[in-house]
C-alpha cells in the first residue's frame, strides 16, 4: 500500500458515523438486490417445498422448475421477486448497516479478539433487520407459494391478508422467526468475520473480492444449517392460511411437534437444506463480497468529492 493509499484509507476511516450508516445503507441494499436475484429461481422452489408433504429430491427440484416453465414462461421462475426485493433491499440495509454499528458500540476485535462479542453482534444485526422488515417477508413468501390467478401483486397480497387475518397476519410466524435469526445472523456474521481476520493475520493483506465471496459462503452455509429448522416452521405459519388452514392456528412447539410426527425429524423440519447447500452460499457469498466492495467504494467516492 502507497502512502497516498494509506492517507485515502484514513481519511475513510475518519468519516462521521452519520456517512458511514448512508453509505453502508446503501451499499447493502445493492448487495441484498444482487445476492437475491441470483438465486431467485431455487429460493422460489425451496419455499414450495417447505411448505408442502411432498419430499425433496433433485428430480423433483428440476421437475417444479421446468414446469412453472412450460405453464408460465421464464419470467414466472423469478415469480414474488418483486416482492422479495421490497423486502431484501431495506433488510440487507439494516441488517448491515446494524452490524457495523454493533461491532462499533461492542468494541468489537478492537484491542483484542474477541469471539463472543462477534458472534453477538451478527446476531442483533439479523434480529433488527428481522423486525423492520418480517410484513414483507410474509408477502415474499405468499407470492412464492401462489400463481398469477390467485394473487396478481404485491398490493393484492398486502389486501387479502389484512382483510382475512387483520394486522396479526402480518406477523405470523415472527417468533419462529426471530429466534432463527439469532443462531444464522450470528454464525453467518462469525464465520466471516473470522475468516477475514485469519487471512489478514496470514497473508498481510486484505482478501481479494472472489476470496471474500468464498469465506462468505461458507458463511452462509454455517448460518443456514444452524437455523434450518426455524425457516421450515416460519415458512408453514407464513403461508398456513393459504396452504393449510388446519394448520394457521398451531403454535411453534405444535407444529415442530405435527411435522416430526407426520414427516420425519430430518426429512421434514431439514428438507430442502441440501437445496439451501447450494443456494445459501451463493447467495451470501455474492452478498457479503458486493457489500463490502460497495461499501468501500461508495465511501472513497464520497472523499474524492468532497474531502479533496
Amino acid at each position: 500500500m502507497t502512502n497516498s493509499d494509506s492517507i485515502h484509507d484514513q481519511k475513510i476511516n475518519s468519516l462521521s458515523t452519520k456517512k458511514k450508516i448512508l453509505t453502508s445503507l446503501v451499499a447493502g441494499s445493492l448487495a441484498g438486490a444482487v445476492a437475491k436475484t441470483t438465486i431467485a429461481p431455487l429460493d422460489r422452489a425451496k419455499i414450495n417445498f417447505q411448505v408442502r408433504k411432498a419430499p425433496f429430491s433433485y428430480e423433483a427440484l428440476l421437475d417444479f422448475l421446468h414446469s412453472d416453465y412450460s405453464r408460465y414462461g421464464f419470467r414466472n421462475l423469478w415469480r414474488g421477486n418483486t416482492a422479495s426485493m421490497v423486502r431484501v433491499m431495506p433488510s440487507a440495509a439494516i441488517n448491515f448497516t446494524s452490524h457495523e454499528q454493533y461491532k462499533r458500540i461492542l468494541n468489537v476485535d478492537r484491542k483484542c479478539s474477541t469471539p463472543f462479542k462477534r458472534f453477538l453482534a451478527g446476531s442483533l444485526a439479523g434480529s433488527t433487520a428481522a423486525f423492520f422488515t418480517y410484513p414483507l417477508d410474509i408477502a415474499r413468501a405468499r407470492m412464492a407459494v401462489t400463481n398469477k390467478n390467485q394473487f396478481g401483486n404485491l398490493v393484492e397480497i398486502f389486501k387479502e391478508t389484512y382483510k382475512y387475518e387483520g394486522l396479526r397476519g402480518f406477523y405470523r410466524g415472527y417468533t419462529v422467526s426471530l429466534i432463527g435469526a439469532l443462531p444464522y445472523a450470528g454464525s453467518a456474521y462469525f464465520v466471516y468475520e473470522t475468516l477475514k481476520i485469519f487471512h489478514r493475520n496470514e497473508k498481510k493483506k486484505e482478501p481479494r473480492p472472489i476470496e471474500r465471496m468464498i469465506y462468505g459462503a461458507i458463511a452462509g452455509a454455517a448460518g443456514q444449517t444452524s437455523s434450518y429448522p426455524f425457516d421450515i416452521i416460519r415458512r408453514r405459519m407464513q403461508t398456513a392460511f393459504i396452504l393449510n388452514k388446519h394448520e394457521s392456528d398451531l403454535g411453534i412447539l405444535e407444529l415442530f411437534s405435527k411435522i416430526i410426527r407426520h414427516e420425519g425429524f430430518i426429512k421434514g423440519l431439514y428438507k430442502g437444506l441440501s437445496m439451501n447447500w447450494i443456494k445459501g452460499p451463493i447467495a451470501a457469498g455474492v452478498g457479503f463480497m458486493t457489500y463490502d466492495i460497495l461499501q468501500y467504494f461508495s465511501r472513497k467516492t464520497y472523499v474524492n468529492i468532497f474531502h479533496q
